[in-house]
């Protein structure tokens, strides 16, 4: 049974990322605002409903670390992972077209920086001040809305867009909710799937750390991981880059501010100790670097992909040696 809901999951997710990213284009062409802000706000919103959960969830029930290595760890997967993926197998389909980056509008291109700019700085802040506490996560909210309101205001010139009809700008609300629709229904079955992977490796003797450490975190990025790729592939890839750069961003100012923040609304307040953290900080800033590097060079083949990958890798042996020793302690 379960083999079967991993099949009928990969079946509704390829269909509902194709409709997710459809009518995401449509949005960006009628509202003007840019494939790049699209996938920043509305897709990365979208797909980062994972790890949002697992912050209310953590928040309720105490296990604040939990989400907040959920948090690091999928932008280490959002980045190394999805598009060092996509830069692999771009290069490998086209060898000729050595680059997946497109010509970013200045407004596009200062969003992906300060996107990746927020999501390096504040967890080094974090573990400079080494406590974070309740106060640390309204500010982190606060900055979410701040910029968000901000990126809403930006548009791009007409002359770079795409020219719409009237029939289709007043078709604006159907496409948003179709894109929320294709989007409710990856998450899904990405839920159904991770789900059932648990319970084949339970029934084969995995250990729970390695499943914790493996299918669980790579799970809630599989959202991003999904429609990222098919975005690559189908020729977007300002939306699928506006996507990853801005679940990080997410991430690291709504979904920690509400890990940090929640706790105190029901009376129990809690100071986390960020140098718990401190291999994944140190992983999420290298791998940022790299990106920002890589986006301001205007340049993305599958020898960066390689790097992104090796990263990864690296990240995981890491990851999963620290697991080894716990799992054989007594």
């Amino acid at each position: 049974m379960s083999l079967l809901i991993i099949l009928v999951s990969l079946i509704i997710l390829d269909q509902a990322s194709h409709l997710t990213i459809t009518n995401a284009i449509k949005v960006s062409d009628i509202t003007q605002l840019g494939k790049t802000a699209v996938g920043f706000s509305l897709l990365a919103f979208s797909t980062s409903l994972p790890e949002l959960s697992v912050a209310f969830i953590a928040a309720f029930t105490g296990e604040a670390a939990v989400s907040i290595g959920n948090v690091l760890g999928s932008n280490i997967v959002n980045i190394s992972l999805i598009v060092g993926l996509a830069a692999l197998i771009m290069g490998l389909r086209r060898p000729r077209k050595v680059n997946v980056i497109p010509s970013f509008a200045k407004e596009e291109l200062g969003s992906l920086h300060f996107g990746l700019f927020i999501s390096s700085i504040i967890p080094l802040s974090l573990l400079y001040i080494v406590e974070a506490s309740w106060l640390v996560g309204l500010i982190l909210i606060l900055i979410f809305v701040f910029y968000t309101y901000q990126l809403s205001k930006i548009r791009i010139p007409p002359e770079q867009g795409t020219s719409v009809s009237e029939d289709e700008k007043k078709r604006l609300k159907r496409y948003i909710l179709f894109t929320f629709l294709g989007v409710i229904g990856v998450v899904s079955s990405a839920y159904f799937l991770v789900n059932s992977a648990v319970a084949v490796a339970e029934s084969v003797g995995v250990p729970s750390p390695l499943i914790g450490a493996t299918i669980i975190a790579f799970g809630t990025s599989l959202p991003e991981l999904t429609l990222d790729l098919r975005s690559f592939l189908k020729g977007h890839p300002a939306l699928a880059l506006g996507d990853i750069v801005g679940s990080s961003f997410i991430n690291i100012t709504l979904i920690l501010g509400i890990t940090l923040f929640v706790p105190v609304l029901f009376g129990t307040p809690l100071t986390m100790n960020m140098l718990v953290f401190q291999n994944l900080v140190i992983f999420s800033l290298i791998i940022n670097l790299f990106f920002w590097y890589f986006l301001s060079m205007g340049r993305l083949s599958w020898k960066e992909g390689a790097i992104f990958l090796f990263i990864y890798l690296l990240f995981l042996a890491t990851t999963l040696g620290a697991i080894q020793p716990s799992q054989q302690a007594p």
